[in-house]
């Protein structure tokens, strides 16, 4: 072989080569990245949930007699001591005995249910003052810096719950007064029926409010208890959502609650009001059987906002569970089981691709909370360390990697 031969087939067999390490070479895999954020980052418990009216009120008639036609409405609005019904007493020949113990006893249900509610009073009076008082050792510190804004936020609002709720209880005591009158009233028509003659007998509302249901509209004889009509106050809307009892583990009262879904602009504000303490088993769509609770939620946003709501509109409710305020954050699509030594994922731990140098480094991470989006990284990363979402099988630690355009 001649020397130029040889050099043809030496540069033939190194070109071969170099052509068969370039093919076989491993290549750089294309991923798509996100940057870790500093942030809020709050998780959420999302549910749907319905309006009701917190209070309802039946009007009965509160003795034997002829009903005049009701001429209210559904929907009419009605005021406080307004009438609403009007009853014409029927005379029996004979007063027994029966008929006058049960009106007594009426009389003395409706004193025992105002000396209830006036001891509801003094034990919302005492839950504005705790909670007034813990607004102010909140706003103390927060001044320090030893809170954080959203501790001070949820403070001042649950401030603005107990107000709710003492302005309620005053409500429910104009209201057992309201229902002692008529009891007592009731019983003069039964023990002294010649006091009475055949004047007429007039129901009037206990609350300022609407009209939600007219049970007797027609003119009718009607019996002692007999429901007339209910009302009820529909500036008094409250939202009941029923969660999983896992979930509802993780809320508790006074939690933060963001409303949306409920047909208006922007989202509505509430605080969880009660988590029923009683379960209940719902069979969901695919037929499994769910245990699980009645979580009430008060609206905290001003009634303007939310007057076009009406009882048993669908909403939607998002529960805060968790909030941190200058959060490191990463897309929830990033993270994932940290495998073990023989391929398996380690128990509890989970773990990142960072981007450094164009490769992936497979990082430990301690995660705080998660929701449907993102992921509180409590340490592991630093704000501004780039990470692959969504990585395929095909990325492995100090694999090279190339960023996918979008």
């Amino acid at each position: 072989m001649t020397k130029k031969s040889w050099i043809y087939t030496s540069g033939g067999l190194v070109a071969a080569v170099a052509m068969l390490a370039w093919a076989f070479a491993p290549r750089p895999v294309d991923v798509e990245v996100a940057t870790v954020t500093k942030g809020h980052f709050e998780s959420t418990i999302d549910e749907d949930g319905k309006t009701r009216l917190r209070e309802r009120y039946v009007v009965s008639a509160p003795l034997t007699g002829l009903l005049t036609r009701i001429t209210l409405r559904e929907g009419d609005v009605v005021d406080a001591n307004a009438t609403v019904a009007t009853l014409t007493p029927v005379l029996s020949p004979m007063l027994d005995e029966r008929t006058l113990r049960d009106q007594q006893m009426r009389v003395q249900i409706a004193q025992a249910q105002v000396q209830r509610v006036e001891a509801r009073i003094e034990g919302a009076k005492v839950a504005l003052q705790q909670a007034q008082n813990e607004v102010q050792r909140s706003e103390l510190l927060a001044k320090q810096s030893f809170v954080s804004q959203t501790k001070l936020d949820a403070d001042r609002l649950a401030v603005l719950a107990a107000k709710k709720a003492l302005d309620a209880s005053h409500e429910e005591r104009h209201i057992a007064g309201h229902e002692l009158e008529q009891a007592r009233a009731a019983l003069m028509a039964v023990s002294r029926p010649e006091r009475l003659g055949q004047r007429s007998f007039v129901l009037h509302s206990p609350v300022a409010g609407r009209v939600l249901r007219v049970l007797q509209a027609s003119e009718a004889a009607v019996t002692i208890g007999t429901p007339l009509l209910e009302l009820g106050n529909t500036h008094d809307l409250e939202v009941v959502a029923e969660l999983l009892t896992a979930d509802a583990l993780q809320t508790k009262p006074g939690s933060a609650v963001v409303i949306e879904r409920w047909g208006g602009a922007g989202y509505l504000q509430g605080r969880v009001r009660l988590i029923e303490p009683a379960a209940f088993t719902k069979v969901s769509a695919l037929g499994v059987e769910e245990q699980r609770v009645k979580v009430l939620i008060t609206l905290t946003s001003s009634f303007e906002q939310w007057q076009a709501l009406g009882e048993g509109f669908r909403v939607g409710v998002r529960i805060v569970t968790l909030a941190v305020d200058q959060a490191l954050k990463v897309p929830v699509s990033a993270v994932f089981p940290l495998p073990s030594g023989g391929g398996a994922p380690a128990a509890g731990g989970m773990a990142v691709f960072a981007l450094k140098e164009g490769r992936a480094v497979l990082t430990s991470v301690q995660l705080g909370g998660r929701n449907g989006v993102e992921v509180w990284v409590k340490n592991g990363l630093a704000a501004g360390d780039t990470v692959i979402v969504y990585p395929s099988s095909a990325v492995k630690d100090g694999q090279r990697v190339k960023v996918r355009k979008v």
